[in-house]
């Protein structure tokens, strides 16, 4: 039997968010093993080709626009309930989100959700007003009707089951493309050694956390340098580059964000990869640090325990005196000796996250939601 399967996605113009990359790449990998797959999603799109169907819909903007509110979305997959065998939706806390929900109604489509790092302590604390006028619009119950979640790591299994949510859990990582050994540039001509951070620059990112720490470090470490790339969220980068300045840092730069070509630069020029992050569901940049050859620091707030099991970085408790004295030992280490550590965190990614074998898991557990049959061993029923 072929699987139809629509996948929603509030939006994915922004480029630093990762749904806005994860989404399209499990969708590109379903469609590869032989899904009917097609994406419906706000516009605008970004400018980015697709090998799959896109439906884009306009969003309005009262009572306020942040909520994408979008009566042709919601016409727009109650169509496509009617031919699909799955909906599934992505994130949580807008329209787009209690839409699908209303669509499965009295079809015999099954609805999946995938919370995408939504049910998080940090995130639910944020815009608890609009949280309560989504929950009051049916947020709740599109929760309690879905048939399966899909979490990207264990800590959002336990996250699911702490909102008291008792559906099937399939636990997923992302995927994460693997870059060929040959596409490696030249080596860059310079004296020091870099210390990357790349994300988005957002307070949930604890970039503030990190001048701390590389304040206390950089006077024992010379030949290196942090460089700090990402987008700008609401003028805090502007803040972190005051911040700088007021902790007297050296060394420091904020190039603004990479796309592309440009961020696969920027991770084969680095040395060691930081993100000293208060809560990431996945953390994409993680992934694709590794999978670029890079060991990486990484905070409690992100499910990355196999970093230290793989022998490929430091998983960390969140605090400044944490992270000072982690990096002063990664710091240390010798550029054979992280090299090494890269080179396992590599091997990892292809083994156990490349997007061809996320597809084909997701496809197995759609599988078992439509027919029954033997129960895949990431699903959790419990």
């Amino acid at each position: 039997m072929t699987i139809h399967a629509e996948h929603i996605v509030p939006y994915i113009g922004n480029q630093s968010s990762g749904p806005a990359w994860s989404v399209p790449a499990l969708c590109s990998a379903l469609l590869a093993h032989g899904v009917v797959v097609r994406m419906h999603t706000l516009a605008p799109l970004p400018d980015r080709h697709f090998d799959f169907e896109v439906a884009e819909y306009p969003r309005h903007a009262l009572p306020d626009r942040r909520i994408g509110r979008s009566p042709k979305m919601k016409r727009g997959l109650h169509q496509a309930a009617a031919n699909a065998q799955i909906l599934h939706n992505h994130s949580l806390w807008m329209m787009p989100n209690i839409y699908p929900a209303h669509a499965v109604r009295g079809t015999q489509c099954r609805l999946v959700v995938s919370p995408r790092g939504t049910f998080s302590d940090w995130a639910l604390r944020r815009s608890q007003w609009l949280k309560r006028l989504i929950l009051a619009l049916g947020q709740r119950r599109v929760l309690e009707e879905a048939a399966c979640f899909h979490a990207t790591a264990t800590s959002e299994y336990e996250e699911i089951r702490r909102m008291r949510l008792r559906a099937p859990v399939a636990i997923l990582p992302n995927g994460v493309d693997i870059p060929s050994p040959h596409f490696k540039p030249q080596p860059r001509n310079q004296t020091r050694r870099r210390l990357l951070f790349l994300s988005r620059i957002h307070p949930k990112k604890r970039v503030a956390l990190l001048l701390s720490a590389w304040r206390n470090l950089q006077l024992s470490f010379p030949d290196w340098e942090l460089r700090i790339v990402g987008p700008d969220n609401g003028r805090y980068a502007m803040q972190m580059q005051r911040l700088a300045e007021e902790l007297g840092c050296r060394r420091v730069w904020f190039p603004g964000a990479a796309y592309g070509p440009a961020k696969a630069r920027e991770y084969f020029d680095a040395d060691l990869f930081v993100l000293p992050t208060h809560s990431e569901n996945f953390g994409m940049v993680v992934a694709e640090a590794l999978a670029h050859g890079l060991p990486a620091v990484v905070t409690k707030g992100a499910p990355w325990a196999g970093l230290e099991a793989e022998q490929c970085g430091w998983w960390i408790d969140m605090g400044e005196a944490a992270l000072t004295e982690c990096l002063r030992d990664a710091l240390t280490r010798t550029p054979a000796e992280l090299e090494t550590m890269g080179q396992r965190g590599r091997d990892w990614m292809r083994r156990e996250f490349c997007w061809r074998e996320i597809g084909r898991k997701m496809l197995l557990t759609y599988e078992w939601l439509l027919d029954g049959g033997a129960q895949p061993d990431w699903v959790i029923t419990e």
